[in-house]
């Protein structure tokens, strides 16, 4: 696992690794793929019914509960120790969303001349 320096805290279970390039788990360091690609593709997926989440109101025709003809929800989770990172809903036959696109160029670069500061595995504006 490379060292908090070189990690930037993404989301509350996603960090990129600036050094390596990658996306990795914050709860187990876990490599999820390229940093320059979408982390979700090195996830587990579990395409779930939408009625098993929003359970159904009433025993009618329309119940209140998503139609899995419309709507699907999709869980990603950590391969290595099974935290969920991300959950989306989506339309059925729609590919996954590519939601975090960090221009590692030039943040890093950015980095570089000190403009910005890794501190806590958080970016700082440097003084």
């Amino acid at each position: 696992m490379a060292s908090n320096g070189n990690r930037l805290r993404i989301t509350e279970y996603l960090d990129l690794d600036l050094e390596r390039e990658q996306w990795m788990c914050n709860r187990c360091g876990h490599s999820l793929g390229a940093g320059r690609d979408n982390y979700k593709k090195g996830c587990l997926l579990y395409d779930r019914d939408p009625r098993e989440v929003h359970l159904p109101i009433v025993e009618e025709q329309f119940s209140f509960a998503p139609d899995p003809l419309w709507v699907r929800i999709v869980e990603f989770y950590c391969p290595q120790c099974g935290t969920q990172l991300e959950t989306e809903y989506l339309p059925p036959g729609h590919p996954l969303t590519f939601d975090i696109e960090i221009d590692i160029d030039t943040l890093k670069s950015r980095l570089q001349r000190g403009e910005l500061r890794v501190k806590d595995q958080r970016l700082e504006v440097a003084e």
